[in-house]
């Protein structure tokens, strides 16, 4: 596979990531150059992590994470989308809004947002394709897009006041229904 396809491969599985993170600045619009940073990093290394578990997994469990990464990124995207949407109603209008850079809930949105990648994996698998510049150029390519996402979501976020994490939680549901359908309807 040439340089020009396995970018074109990374900005698709970059999409995922940059929704999440137009979210996250949208919500944290004070949010400082480190914090971007290591949101971007994490979401970056699930990225190309998994696109690397997938290969070397390969077709072993192809047919059980085919099965099943659809149902899990709409569980874990639907469960933090819902989350939020429920605490943007409930807070008042001098609260801050809660961090979703915490561990657990980064770690959360890095794993339901680099599924496909993992599927992608599995593929470039069979295919014979270089895993570990395919690896480095993806994650990249998703902390460029992430960094991005998060500087353009502060700027609206500044813009959009205090209901910010009902339409983060809103995103975050349609990224997990939009995988859910192509897996579905494909």
């Amino acid at each position: 596979m040439d340089l020009l396809t396995i970018i074109a491969v990374a900005l698709g599985l970059s999409f995922d990531t940059f929704a999440v993170s137009l979210s996250y600045g949208v919500i944290q619009n004070k949010v400082l150059f480190r914090q971007a940073v290591r949101v971007a990093i994490v979401l970056a290394i699930f990225q190309a992590g998994l696109l690397v578990a997938g290969f070397f997994l390969g077709s072993f469990v192809s047919d059980f994470i085919k099965a099943a990464d659809h149902w899990i990124a709409l569980a874990l995207l639907s469960f933090l989308g819902i989350r939020m949407i429920i605490e943007g109603i409930r807070r008042k209008k001098e609260e801050e809004a809660r961090d979703y850079s915490k561990p657990l809930t980064l770690l959360t949105i890095a794993v339901g947002t680099s599924i496909d990648a993992f599927a992608v994996g599995i593929s470039f698998a069979l295919l014979d394709i270089k895993i570990w510049s395919s690896a480095i150029i993806i994650g990249i390519v998703t902390f460029l897009a992430s960094m991005v996402a998060i500087r353009i979501g502060k700027s609206a976020g500044e813009k959009l006041g205090k209901r910010v994490e009902i339409i983060g939680g809103l995103i975050l549901i349609a990224i997990g229904i939009k995988i859910f359908l192509e897996h579905v309807l494909v």
